[in-house]
């Protein structure tokens, strides 16, 4: 690569497709630099740390998932958003496995945000889109909380079955954070996101299992 024509999209692309092929353990400056033959103090033109440069990396793949043309249709109904969605988060996971354990690792913007949509953008549109299928702001924060469960106990089962380990990597907070103040859905909705129903949620989760059991049980 021309070194006068390397800019911090291409460091940060360069990052996902190293983490992709090595694991993040094995990511450094230098050993990126050697890959864009460059030497690794030109990256800190871009990035101020690796920390950063990972942060960064997992903000590109989820603003690429919200970017992606399959996420600027609108489907008819919240059943096909929901597959909509799903499918798209899945085929991120397993086209990105190594990266994926960062999604729910790197710290969000708010301590109410779940992974694996944990970028306020997504959740933003998300509720927004759920509110235009005629839920009621509580259902929608509910369906939001339970559906972010769901994909991340089920796509971390499928990584790790393709033998990825799920190692927490802290970044240090230098990548910039979205304010939620400018996502008017989320603003509004901000204190019913924090409310904790964990426990509740668990057996809600719990007895959704148990009865999709006693249905299959009864074919």
């Amino acid at each position: 690569m021309n070194r006068t024509r390397l800019c911090r999209k291409d460091v940060v692309q360069a990052a996902i497709a190293y983490i992709d092929e090595y694991g993040v353990q094995s990511l450094t400056m230098r050993r990126l630099g050697t890959a864009l033959d460059v030497e690794a103090m030109a990256l800190y033109r871009h990035v101020s740390s690796r920390e950063e440069l990972v942060s960064a990396a997992v903000r590109e793949l989820i603003d690429s998932l919200f970017d992606d043309e399959l996420m600027q249709t609108q489907p008819k109904s919240w059943e096909s958003y929901f597959h909509h969605v799903a499918n798209a988060m899945r085929n991120l996971a397993l086209t990105h496995p190594r990266m994926f354990p960062l999604l729910i690792s790197q710290p969000p913007e708010a301590p109410w945000l779940r992974p694996p949509l944990r970028s306020i953008r997504w959740v933003d549109h998300f509720l927004s889109s759920l509110l235009g299928y005629g839920f009621s702001e509580t259902h929608a924060v509910n369906a939001y909380k339970a559906f972010t469960s769901f994909l991340l106990g089920d796509l971390l089962l499928q990584v790790t079955a393709m033998g990825i380990d799920i190692v927490p990597i802290a970044g240090d907070g230098d990548e910039p954070e979205e304010e939620p103040a400018e996502y008017a859905t989320v603003r509004r909705l901000e204190d019913k996101l924090a409310e904790d129903h964990s426990s509740r949620e668990f057996n809600d989760g719990l007895d959704d299992l148990i009865e999709r059991i006693r249905t299959a049980s009864e074919l």
